[in-house]
């Protein structure tokens, strides 16, 4: 691997995103809520239009606009005038206020601000859930989780004896991430499929995937509610569809321990194994087989794996993306005989690389695991490894635009192809249809190539015998 220049290993093209832009996703999931960002209005722009770029749908994020003032004396002023200003075009249930790099440096306290709104404001009716989100904290996996795990705990303080609670043995709570809006369907239909009463945090799938018609309605009525996020607490269980983000900001760790929510922590359900255990965690909850339809399901899955094994051995991949995404992608890989030889995520994580070694050792795959990296060292590792199919989200569309290295599109963003947010690849259906569409990648590489391969073999032959 080339060394870096002079700028002390800065990253040229990273592979993520910044906090806030998680959050505001994570803000989008719950009905009649908006999200202000704390900063100059470029941030809030850039999300916006990064969001909207991959839903294709309208998305409003606001801004308390800091200026060179602003920056000098503190924000205070824009963001109490912000919040206000929010109100009264669009009188949302809940607001999330989340900061910026800027905000972050001058030292502006988002906490602090809230109350004092609150305060000089009584008759605001709106929530106020501050989140600190500084783009330099990590990347949009904190950011989301850090959002969840805010609005959950507004809505769920502490209570004493809150452990000997009664709780619905029907009701869980299932916190998704990396989900299209797709998979947040297929993940309701599989809680009522146990007929569970599901809580399903975030839920943007009809807010970000919206039927059209009219008249356009400024303010998102679609989402997880207020009144279901403050009826996690009595809830049977949690599932957490993550193992890799930190326990701080887990809001299913958060129940567990100031409400005594018994906690599941899995991975993402991509591919065979780890939609089984989703699937047992559910089952044991309701206390029922897997039903039929799930069966039957998994059966076909087996058989599309059987279909394109063969194929999928010519399969050399790189994976990329958000650190949870990477890991069931690659999960997926191994499980049908392609080889991941290049897992990457820019998520600064140690738990990626554990999870992800411990992984590729069980599979005897010598694969290389990147964390904390950027496109630039990816292409190198690519180039240098022999990669001949990628499968990540479209910033990785440069490395195929350079190099011709084929990019099969999974997650977000997804900017240079429309249809992302229509993608299932939860479940046992939508392993099956992401199976297909590497399987089909890896065939037509080799039609492209095949008789221009044999030719060359044919001649190289001869000459040989000649």
């Amino acid at each position: 691997m080339k060394e870096r220049s002079s700028y002390a290993d800065m990253q040229v093209n990273p592979c993520k995103m910044c906090m806030p832009m998680g959050a505001s996703l994570a803000f989008l999931g719950i009905a009649g809520s908006m999200a202000i960002i704390h900063g100059s209005q470029g941030c809030s722009t850039y999300i916006r239009r990064h969001i909207a770029g991959h839903f294709n749908e309208p998305v409003d994020i606001a801004s308390s606009s800091l200026t060179e003032e602003g920056t000098v004396y503190g924000g205070a002023r824009n963001l109490k005038a912000g919040v206000l200003n929010l109100t009264q075009l669009y009188q949302p249930r809940v607001i999330g206020i989340l900061t910026s790099c800027l905000a972050e440096t001058i030292g502006d306290d988002v906490r602090r601000f809230a109350k004092e709104i609150r305060l000089e404001h009584p008759e605001l009716v709106a929530d106020l859930i501050p989140v600190p989100t500084p783009g330099y904290g990590g990347s949009q996996t904190e950011g989301y989780y850090a959002a969840l795990r805010g609005i959950v705990a507004h809505y769920n303080p502490p209570e004493a004896d809150s452990w000997k609670r009664s709780r619905n043995p029907r009701r869980v709570n299932l916190v998704a991430s990396s989900a299209t809006c797709a998979d947040l369907r297929e993940l309701k239909e599989i809680l009522d499929s146990f007929g569970l009463e599901g809580v399903l945090l975030p839920d943007y799938s009809d807010a970000l995937d919206a039927p059209f018609g009219e008249p356009y309605e400024k303010l998102n009525p679609y989402g997880t509610t207020v009144e279901e996020v403050q009826g996690m607490k009595v809830a049977a269980a949690t599932v957490e569809l993550g193992v890799l983000v930190e326990e701080s900001l887990s809001p299913g760790m958060y129940l567990y321990e100031q409400h005594g929510v018994p906690l599941y922590r899995i991975p993402l359900p991509v591919g065979l194994e780890c939609t089984d255990r989703l699937l047992e965690v559910l089952g044991d909850i309701a206390g029922m087989e897997t039903p039929l339809k799930y069966k039957m399901q998994r059966g076909r899955l087996l058989d599309a794996m059987i279909d394109s094994h063969k194929h999928n051995g010519l399969g050399r991949a790189a994976v990329f993306g958000d650190m949870e995404l990477a890991y069931g992608l690659t999960r997926l890989c191994a499980e049908n005989g392609i080889k991941p030889l290049v897992a990457a995520t820019g998520t600064a994580n140690q738990q990626f690389s554990l999870y992800m070694g411990k992984l590729l050792e069980e599979e005897g795959l010598e694969g290389e695991v990147l964390q904390d990296t950027d496109f630039e060292v990816i292409r190198e590792r690519i180039l240098d490894r022999g990669v001949n199919v990628m499968v990540g989200n479209s910033d990785g569309k440069f490395i195929w635009e350079q190099d011709g290295i084929d990019l099969v599109r999974v997650g977000f963003p997804i900017h240079d192809h429309v249809g992302g947010q229509r993608q299932r690849i939860f479940g046992y259906a939508g392993a099956m249809e992401l199976l297909d569409r590497i399987a089909n990648t890896l065939l037509d590489q080799k039609h492209r190539h095949y008789r221009k391969t044999m030719l060359e073999t044919y001649h190289a032959k001869e000459a040989v015998e000649s």
